[in-house]
């Protein structure tokens, strides 16, 4: 088990992302004692059905720094327009200055196939940057890191070209209370935005206290999906928690990048103590 402190990245396209995937991940690491970065790519502002510009961006960007607030983590949001990220020259030297001056030992983003053009320009933006972060001559004002840190994929359920392939699924039902608080301070989105874009708006409950039951409980799909983690990669928990494994009902899963630092069986193990 590791004993130095960790730095861990992850960069998202919208302000609730990175909570959906690594929430449970971020609490764990944050009560060891490692330090955590949440990171959006863009400002959130065509995320709702109702409210727009910068009253929405505010909105979600509060929404985004209480949900760190629960987990004990940083949140930073770009102003890239929500819908509309572009894997510029300009972004892929923010995102190439964003892991420099954090100097992380591991680095979380989307996969490249995925539904949302945001979410894909994001892997794009993070995957460009991987070896660049280790060129002087790139953006030379930020000092280059020595070497690359691993970078992972969060997960999906997207099968083409080919499917997520974990290489680390990590149980995270002894925090999930709190990644459910997290997504709980993302009104705007789990309670507003998505329910209205998945056709379950009138389903959401008026009262605090059930609404919030009512997103345990799977109302939403885009949580209930929370749950099927672990159900798809069942024996992967139990070759790395043994019989336990049979019965954990929340779990993370991610798959290493070839582009960045190899995520060797020592290094998972570093980057991973859980």
């Amino acid at each position: 088990m590791t004993t130095d402190t960790l730095r861990v990245l992850v960069v998202g396209a919208h302000p609730d992302d990175c909570d959906l995937k690594a929430g449970g991940l971020a609490c764990k690491y944050a009560d060891r004692g490692h330090h955590v970065r949440f990171v959006s790519m863009t400002n959130g502002a065509a995320g709702h059905h109702e409210q727009a510009g910068v009253t929405l961006v505010e909105r979600r960007r509060a929404e985004a720094n209480a949900a760190a607030d629960v987990a004990g983590i940083e949140f930073r949001m770009f102003d890239n327009p929500d819908g509309r990220l572009r894997p510029s020259l300009e972004n892929r030297d923010d995102v190439i200055r964003l892991i420099r001056e954090y100097a992380p030992d591991l680095v979380l983003s989307h996969r490249p196939n995925d539904y949302h053009p945001d979410h894909r320009y994001t892997a794009q933006l993070v995957r460009d940057a991987a070896y660049m972060v280790t060129v002087p001559n790139v953006c030379p004002a930020t000092p280059a890191l020595d070497r690359n840190p691993v970078f992972a994929y969060l997960s999906d359920a997207f099968d083409r070209p080919y499917p997520f392939s974990p290489d680390v699924v990590v149980a995270v039902d002894d925090v999930a209370d709190r990644k459910f608080e997290m997504l709980d301070r993302h009104e705007s989105q789990l309670y507003e935005w998505l329910p209205y874009n998945e056709g379950v708006l009138d389903e959401v409950p008026d009262d605090p206290e059930e609404r919030y039951e009512w997103l345990r409980d799977g109302g939403l799909p885009h949580v209930e999906a929370l749950t099927d983690v672990a159900d798809r990669y069942r024996e992967r928990l139990v070759e790395r928690y043994g019989v336990d494994g049979e019965d954990v009902r929340y779990a993370e899963a991610f798959e290493a990048s070839e582009y960045g630092r190899p995520l060797t069986d020592e290094a998972a193990d570093r980057l991973f103590p859980f």
